[in-house]
């Protein structure tokens, strides 16, 4: 079966672009002009991109209602050693991706194991936007639009046996078009995971999009996993498989530096990292720093699930 390109997606699942952005604008009416142009630049990047807007409905429950980071630094400023280690080399280097055809495999301890397609999966999972915080280890943040859906939904789909106590996930590998993974930088492909109980939580995401448009190359195409209480780095790109395991996986950033990179990661100010403070992060664009909150600000949500847990030594 061939798989749709992104610009290929029908006319019934996309809404035109004006259309989204005229949704976006803010109300203007009690702000001065330098303020709104403030506010809405991240809108007027959109155009620079050239994609398809996206059918979804928006969730007003994760619009924490913050200042957006604009779609040029989004899609400019990220990590993806696939494509290189620095910051900006990805944006150039994953143009040369091929996302097309595109399919997960799926395995492990399910009752329907096989190959999803993209195209049958947008078709079964209705997309909607989340507004979410991604909040990375170097100690940076960003307030980014996702369009997507529940991770929860696909894993309902595959109907995992009782033994499935993990999801295990795992990136694209293809050295001739990764220029990254022709070093041995990470053991590739690259892997990451999360309990059941963390994946099938309403917050977990299955991102196909950002700013209303299909998902940049660079930022993790054609889809890739948001966790937002959770560092950056379990937020694992291009996917292509994911198996239910009984045993916890070892995620490729815990294999090479395991007193670095927990299994678990996430957002704690009070767990440093063995090279600088957590206390503190710099939203891009900002100038001064921010307190790091417990959890990424999502602690209402998910702590819970630690309930009981030494996070510190759990981290």
């Amino acid at each position: 079966m061939l798989i749709k390109k992104p610009q290929d997606i029908p006319s019934s699942e996309i809404t035109e672009q004006v259309i989204y952005l005229e949704r976006r604008k803010f109300m203007t009416s009690s702000i001065g002009l330098t303020a709104a142009a403030t506010l809405l630049s991240p809108q007027t990047s959109v155009a620079g991109y050239g994609g398809k807007t996206l059918k979804f409905t928006k969730d007003k429950i994760f619009d924490r209602k913050e200042e957006l980071t604009s779609f040029d630094k989004i899609s400019n400023y990220n990590n993806y050693y696939e494509f290189g280690t620095d910051k900006y080399s990805p944006a150039k280097n994953a143009q040369a991706l091929t996302t097309d055809p595109w399919s997960i495999q799926i395995d492990g301890e399910v009752e329907k194991p096989g190959t999803l397609h993209l195209e049958d999966i947008l078709k079964q999972n209705p997309l909607e936007e989340r507004i979410y915080r991604l909040r990375c280890v170097e100690r940076w943040s960003m307030v980014i639009p996702w369009v997507g859906f529940p991770l929860a939904n696909l894993i309902k789909q595959a109907k995992p046996t009782s033994k499935a106590k993990y999801v295990q996930f795992e990136t694209l590998e293809r050295p001739s078009e990764m220029s990254g993974q022709k070093r041995n930088v990470l053991p590739w492909p690259y892997i990451e995971g999360l309990r059941m109980d963390e994946a099938m939580n309403p917050l977990t995401l299955i991102a196909v999009g950002l700013y209303g448009e299909v998902l940049p190359k660079q930022n993790g195409a054609p889809l890739r996993l948001v966790v937002p209480w959770k560092y950056g780095f379990k937020s694992i790109k291009s996917i292509v498989k994911i198996t239910f395991t009984e045993k916890e996986p070892v995620s490729s950033w815990t294999k090479v530096a395991p007193n670095e990179y927990g299994f678990y990661s996430n957002v704690n100010p009070d767990v440093e990292h063995p090279r600088w403070s957590q206390r503190k992060e710099r939203r891009i664009g900002d100038f001064l720093k921010r307190k790091t909150l417990s959890f990424n600000g999502y602690a209402e949500q998910v702590a819970s699930l630690y309930t009981g847990m030494d996070l510190k030594k759990h981290f």
